[in-house]
């Protein structure tokens, strides 16, 4: 009877050396693993027969590690810089350290290409430095000769605001100034009567 009793304190001792590492959540540390290791020692010093079998039990009923379960498998679209093919660029000479200076070259000068000009005749000018010009066209027909009349309207820019209606004015192609405006006023050719 004393050794039913030694052997359930023996059991009883391990089960609260074991309870508490039961809980702890399974980190794969070195810091994790050392105190495992560390109650080990303390299990085996007792030397009965049962304390193994309990021992054996309780590693036999902890699930094992299965990183393989709880991750797919990756895939493997890349391989790993050190075993991917080397690209041989031109290597630049070893330089003595001086290296030359960076060097703008001055534009060459030139003229700038023929803007197109345009003469019509001021439509609207009652925006602020824009005026609308009416441009006619006479052009003969390629095919069946006729004499065609088309005319275009084009938003000029007059700064002074100095066209008014009915002015024939000459008009000078430009840098987009609005989202309408490609054209600019050069001079007033003939002021409205």
């Amino acid at each position: 009877m004393a050794e039913e009793k030694d052997e359930m304190t023996a059991e009883q001792t391990e089960e609260t050396v074991e309870a508490p590492a039961a809980p702890e959540p399974e980190v794969e540390t070195p810091e994790a693993e050392a105190p495992a290791e560390a109650e080990a020692p303390v299990a085996e010093e007792e030397p009965t027969p049962q304390a193994d079998a309990t021992a054996s039990a309780a590693e036999a009923t902890e699930p094992a590690p299965a990183p393989a379960q709880s991750e797919p498998k990756k895939k493997r679209k890349r391989l790993p810089r050190a075993q991917r093919p080397q690209k041989t660029r031109p290597r630049r000479a070893a330089s003595t350290g001086e290296r030359k200076p960076i060097v703008r070259e001055p534009k060459p000068e030139h003229a700038r290409g023929s803007r197109q000009e345009r003469r019509g005749v001021v439509v609207s000018s009652s925006m602020d430095k824009t005026i609308v010009v009416k441009v006619d066209v006479i052009k003969s027909h390629p095919k069946y000769k006729k004499v065609v009349r088309r005319s275009v309207k084009f938003h000029a820019h007059d700064e002074q605001n100095a066209a008014n209606v009915g002015d024939v004015v000459r008009i000078v192609e430009t840098r987009p100034l609005s989202a309408t405006k490609n054209w600019r006023l050069a001079e007033i050719v003939e002021v409205a009567k």
